[in-house]
């Protein structure tokens, strides 16, 4: 509605430019799965390290990496255990600068990474001083979540963190690392780059409908093409954008998939070896 006023003064009195705050505010879709435990997980690099697993948690008052986390990303700690991530970037596009965290081993993390929880191995999670700045759609039948940038609002800094769990509260990690250990269970985390193959889609009523090729792609280089429709991958028919999400979730890395597309009137069987995504 703002725009529109703002278009009108200009059209009526002089001419002028629209303001900054104008613009529209900036949308992404941010790929997540469901853990085992039903936790949401992104994936997001920190100072350019990674991926790493994360999970949403409004609950949280900020970002909570684990200790060899913020080692790995180099990311310096105050006395108190702050520190602050130069760049953060989470799957999908989403880029935020200086991102102030907490660097703590939490007993729940470390409990659930021990017993294999979650099925994947966690580093943290993500909390109020980040999620707050966006308008975030779940919809859990989707694959991907939108998260809308909430301009002119900035949460204000992370409350201070001092108090300490009870001694039993703190002593529940290395307790369930120790029952692990006793009972014989070892997570077995598979690390492995999500596989990428550089298209956009749409699911129309025609089916699912290429919109974009990224240049220098691994989907160029197969001879994708704007309007292609996916109809299936390896002889599975795809219908719906889903069934393209769950034939190639857990691609890895150089695996080499043929992928059915009608163009035109055409049918044509184009194979594609996926590069390596975040």
């Amino acid at each position: 509605m703002r725009w529109h006023i703002a278009l009108a003064l200009c059209l009526g009195l002089a001419p002028c430019a629209l303001a900054a705050d104008d613009k529209p505010a900036a949308k992404y879709e941010i790929p997540y799965r469901l853990t085992d435990t039903k936790h949401v997980l992104v994936r997001a690099k920190i100072n350019g390290k990674g991926p790493f697993n994360l999970i949403l948690d409004t609950g949280a008052p900020a970002v909570f990496v684990t200790k060899a986390v913020a080692k790995k990303s180099g990311v310096d700690l105050d006395d108190k255990g702050w520190g602050t991530f130069a760049a953060f970037e989470v799957e999908g596009g989403l880029k935020i600068e200086k991102v102030k965290t907490r660097v703590e081993d939490l007993v729940q993390i470390e409990g659930m990474n021990s017993m294999g929880l979650a099925g994947v191995e966690l580093h943290g999670v993500i909390g109020y001083n980040v999620l707050a700045k966006f308008k975030i759609e779940y919809d859990f039948t989707a694959d991907k979540l939108a998260f809308v940038e909430l301009k002119g609002f900035e949460p204000p800094p992370p409350e201070k963190i001092e108090a300490k769990g009870t001694d039993d509260i703190q002593s529940m990690g290395p307790l369930v690392k120790m029952l692990a250990a006793l009972s014989g269970i070892k997570p077995n985390f598979e690390i492995v780059p999500r596989g990428f193959v550089g298209i956009e889609f749409d699911d129309t009523k025609a089916g699912v409908v290429v919109k974009k090729v990224l240049p220098g792609s691994p989907a160029e280089k197969a001879g994708f093409k704007t309007g292609d429709i996916i109809e299936a991958v390896k002889a599975t028919n795809v219908e719906a954008g889903k069934d393209l999400v769950k034939a190639l979730a857990k691609a890895g890395v150089g695996t080499k998939h043929r992928i059915t597309v009608k163009r035109g009137d055409k049918t044509e069987e184009l194979s594609v070896e996926l590069g390596k995504g975040l």
